[in-house]
């Protein structure tokens, strides 16, 4: 594992995302373990209420319903199972920390919430009569990916692809994140309409992501890495 401890110290505002999405999720109706909201028919209806009260309308919020607009940051925040939970955070892990130290933590905490708000944003725009709610961290998420490959596109991370038989490689980083990015493209036009994985608000925070620390940090922030610069990192 990378040791991100510098003498600007630990990476906070990643850590803390972290801690927040998960914090939200455990004492949410969808973790399983807040029996407050009981089970059967009454659990169904709270996890149905809480998607509707924190998560992204696309309808409602081009109509610009007042509550609606503040939804694309609160939906950051909101995961639909333990496994969104879990693929979110451990991508936010691993490509969070070092962007937060090249951009700084104010910097970093509203460039996060920008690109998460402005994914969701395009994703609600680009199906504007929908009425399924969307919620998650992927669009902010996908913009620090972004970001990552402007700023540090030599970074060695370890991934495990299943064409591969998830054998464990090393690879500069730029190379596994447009893979990422060429799998999004791909799965998001082949996805099909309805409830699903939003694709698109993936796609757009990548891109604005890249674009934003192309003009932002990178005159500044840009680093090159030795492949014996980092030992034993890791991708989700």
């Amino acid at each position: 594992m990378i040791n991100w401890r510098t003498a600007a110290g630990a990476p906070v505002v990643t850590y803390g995302l972290i801690g927040l999405c998960a914090l939200a999720f455990l004492t949410s109706p969808l973790s399983g373990f807040n029996a407050a909201y009981g089970t059967g028919d009454a659990l169904l209806a709270a996890q149905s209420a809480y998607f509707e009260r924190w998560g992204v309308i696309p309808d409602e919020l081009m109509r610009g319903d007042t509550h609606a607009l503040l939804t694309p940051l609160t939906a950051l925040f909101v995961h639909g199972s333990w496994l969104h939970l879990l693929g979110n955070l451990l991508f936010l892990y691993v490509f969070g920390a070092m962007a937060e130290e090249r951009m700084g933590r104010v910097r970093f905490t509203l460039f996060y919430l920008v690109c998460g708000y402005l994914a969701l944003l395009a994703y609600a725009a680009a199906n504007a009569d929908s009425d399924q709610t969307l919620v998650g961290a992927s669009g902010a998420i996908s913009g620090v990916l972004g970001a990552f490959l402007c700023l540090l596109p030599s970074a060695r991370v370890t991934s495990l692809f299943p064409f591969l038989f998830f054998l464990p490689l090393r690879f500069p980083a730029w190379i596994v994140l447009i893979f990422w990015f060429a799998l999004q493209w791909l799965a998001a036009h082949n996805a099909k309409p309805g409830p699903g994985v939003a694709y698109l608000a993936h796609l757009v925070g990548f891109a604005l992501g890249f674009v934003a620390a192309w003009v932002l940090f990178r005159r500044t922030a840009r680093v090159k890495f030795r492949s014996a610069a980092t030992e034993g990192e890791r991708q989700p």
